[in-house]
């Protein structure tokens, strides 16, 4: 074992130390806040004075008083309103003169048929339709004035339809406020150790190259003058564990500033430092050595990456597929799909997590069925990958084919 960590050690500072390592360790965060603000920065670009729509509001019912606190908020819509006793064919010429101009015409008429009418400029945007439902309630209140309906009627059909279950108890009420928005407390722990997952075994994919690299340069033979296949193997898997650990910190360093901003009416940490967090990255560990085993056997059987063929293509892309699942799991966490992938190797630490963010309560007894076939599954192929990478670390001149790797496995 101490050997094993002598390799791990040497893996670790040779990587942390490598500038494509540094540059990616950094930009990857980078990359996720651009992505996050860049909605909100391009709904928000040329949101200034500038671009206001001047509205010419010909209201002939006395509904803008009613109106003007909601234009008040940016929120809702940006105009300029000019109050205008204007008929529309007064208006059009000037319309086409100004920029961002709009007309719009409340009178008698809308109250009885509830119909505005409207016109609008060359530079105007399309959304100018759906921001005239602002209207609507203001508009509504007058027609109900003009029905000579009491203040209290008016409330009444104003309000809108509450609807509540027969035999409500303590659970539907915890149900009814956590609809009322994303569910942060029951899904960040799960969204933590995804995180966990993806990052370790982004790193442990670089154990396929590292041991391809040291085939093709034909240093094999030097390391293991000195260590064991097994150790050489053992120490591999445990150094890109630790780069994976290195990239989860710095990500969350670096990201969670943003997060707690961004989210600042949640309190992420309480949520977060939970006990099943730790149950959850219990299994993204495992997944990460289930993965690392594959890759590290599979890269002791290639001469060159670049050469690689169909078969190795395939099983780089196995910790992938559970992403082809996330439909039918978060549609339906406890259907048959998300049990029997639940019991697959391959897809169970990522199932698991997907549905452990979504279920109220968890299926204990298919986590502890899942956990001993990953576990038993993980001994099984470290037990393989050593076979593979004894043999296969040493052979030169050509990638192993899968008639080659069957042999080694059973000699």
């Amino acid at each position: 074992m101490r050997n094993s960590m002598k390799v791990a050690n040497w893996e670790f500072k040779r990587n942390a130390r490598n500038k494509s390592f540094i540059i990616s360790l950094f930009i990857t965060p980078l990359l996720f806040v651009i992505f996050a603000m860049a909605p909100t920065f391009l709904s928000n670009f040329g949101d200034d004075e500038d671009s206001e729509t001047t509205v010419y509001l010909n209201d002939e019912v006395g509904v803008f008083e009613a109106i003007q606190p909601m234009l008040e908020d940016r929120d809702f819509v940006s105009w300029d309103v000019v109050e205008t006793s204007d008929e529309p064919e007064q208006m059009q010429e000037q319309l086409n003169e100004e920029e961002k101009a709009a007309y719009v015409l409340i009178n008698q008429e809308t109250l009885e048929s509830g119909t505005v009418t409207y016109m609008v400029g060359d530079d105007v945007h399309d959304d100018f339709e759906n921001e005239l439902t602002i209207l609507q309630q203001p508009i509504k209140q007058a027609q109900l004035q003009v029905a000579g309906l009491s203040s209290d009627q008016m409330q009444l059909v104003q309000s809108p339809i509450d609807y509540q279950l027969a035999f409500e108890g303590e659970a539907s009420e915890t149900e009814a406020e956590e609809t009322g928005g994303f569910p942060f407390e029951q899904a960040l722990p799960s969204i933590f150790a995804g995180i966990f997952l993806f990052s370790i075994v982004i790193s442990g994919m670089m154990i396929f190259q590292s041991a391809s690299q040291e085939k093709k340069d034909k240093v094999a033979e030097i390391i293991l003058s000195s260590v064991t296949a097994v150790e050489l193997m053992q120490g591999k898997i445990l150094g890109y564990f630790s780069l994976g650990i290195l990239q989860v910190t710095v990500w969350l360093t670096l990201v969670a500033p943003f997060a707690v901003w961004k989210l600042e009416d949640v309190p992420l940490f309480e949520y977060l430092f939970v006990p099943e967090t730790l149950m959850l990255l219990v299994i993204a560990i495992l997944g990460y050595l289930l993965f690392a085993a594959l890759f590290v056997g599979l890269g002791a059987t290639i001469e060159d990456y670049s050469t690689s063929g169909n078969f190795q293509g395939m099983v780089m892309m196995l910790p992938f597929i559970p992403f082809f699942l996330v439909g039918p799991i978060f549609t339906n966490p406890s259907g048959i799909i998300a049990q029997v992938a639940t019991y697959i190797p391959f897809t169970s630490p990522a199932v698991l997590l997907m549905r452990l963010a979504v279920l109220d309560e968890w299926p204990w007894v298919e986590i502890l069925i899942g956990l001993a076939i990953l576990i038993v599954s993980i001994w099984i192929f470290m037990k393989l990958a050593g076979k593979i990478f004894q043999v296969g670390i040493l052979i030169y001149g050509k990638n192993a084919t899968p008639q080659e790797i069957w042999k080694w496995l059973r000699a």
